[in-house]
């Protein structure tokens, strides 16, 4: 199987989880903007490419598909799962799979407030959220919400730009500094997410790793523990119901006065993913099911172990200039 991951970055470790799944049964191929991605260096063929937005990218990535005969198609960035997700017929006429959601799917998780404005109108429980300071202000007035509140971007990523306000003042402030900031109830619950693959062949989630944040840095979980609640599992089937995804992605959630709430969808590998990897949720080998051998993966959704722990560091990856320049591919 030859799968491509674009924007690869620092994502290492997933990509080594591949190897150990697959060994010679896949080809990475990736791809990233920065000729010092450290990632680049644990693929079989790196490329260097355009920023997403440039007009060459596209035709560039298909060009890619075409030369490395691609199987799976897929992105560890947020801001280019709707591009992909736009494309895909142009990927499906080479032959790819578009491990990325359909194109609704991929609109509504980039912009957190129309995401939760389709949530509430599907009756799921979600965080309240007011695209503008005058909206919550109404809401604040009427006592529908108290402070502290929590702000960030609209279409942010990585946490870049989250905070907590505590005052009135501070919120009109901030608000009228930046207009892409939406305003949340700050939710005082248990934080967790849950790693889910959604199956190519069926189209329905096959697998659910829920795990408790222990801590976090900007970026994700870089400290978790697994736990199981058929509740959490069950909350987790309804909400995918009302959206078109088609393998791995990361869901967001908060368990609060007995009930669960989704916080946002990340529709790729989450940066925590590694956790379930280490669980025995084998990711790599449900994608080569779907997509080389054809076939849809058996459900195993709670099939892991609770209270598995994972502590996440890093590491380096050293080499001489000339050895990184010479390893990058041109078309």
């Amino acid at each position: 199987m030859n799968i491509l991951f674009c924007s690869v970055g620092r994502r290492c470790e997933l990509l080594k989880d591949f190897r150990k799944t697959l060994g010679d049964k896949v080809r990475l191929i990736v791809t990233d903007n920065s000729p010092y991605a450290p990632a680049l260096e644990f693929a079989d063929v790196s490329y260097q490419v355009p920023l997403i937005h440039d007009k060459a990218y596209i035709p560039m990535i298909l060009d890619i598909c075409k030369k490395e005969e691609i199987h799976a198609i897929t992105t560890l960035i947020d801001p280019e799962i709707a591009i992909l997700a736009e494309h895909r017929k142009e990927f499906e006429a080479f032959g790819v799979t578009v491990l990325a959601p359909y194109e609704k799917t991929a609109k509504l998780c980039f912009d957190k407030y129309e995401m939760y404005r389709y949530l509430t109108e599907k009756g799921i429980n979600t965080v309240k959220t007011f695209g503008c300071f005058a909206d919550f202000k109404k809401a604040y007035d009427n006592k529908e919400i108290t402070f502290p509140v929590f702000v960030k971007p609209r279409t942010g990523s990585g946490s870049v730009g989250a905070r907590k306000v505590d005052t009135l003042e501070m919120l009109e402030e901030l608000t009228a500094q930046d207009e892409t900031l939406i305003i949340q109830e700050l939710m005082t619950g248990e934080d967790m997410d849950a790693d889910i693959y959604v199956d190519t062949v069926s189209h329905k989630p096959v697998a659910i790793f829920s795990k408790k944040k222990i801590s976090t840095t900007i970026g994700g979980a870089n400290k978790t523990i697994s736990f199981k609640d058929e509740k959490l599992f069950t909350f987790v089937q309804n909400a995918l119901t009302v959206f078109e995804f088609n393998g791995p992605l990361d869901m967001d959630l908060f368990y609060q006065d007995g009930n669960y709430y989704l916080s946002e969808i990340n529709p790729r590998f989450g940066g925590a993913y590694l956790h379930a990897y280490g669980a025995g949720v084998d990711f790599p080998l449900f994608i080569y099911h779907n997509v080389k051998e054809k076939r849809e993966n058996q459900p195993c959704i709670g099939a892991y172990d609770k209270d598995v722990v994972m502590m996440m560091y890093d590491s380096v990856v050293i080499k001489k200039q000339k050895e990184i320049q010479s390893n990058m591919v041109s078309l």
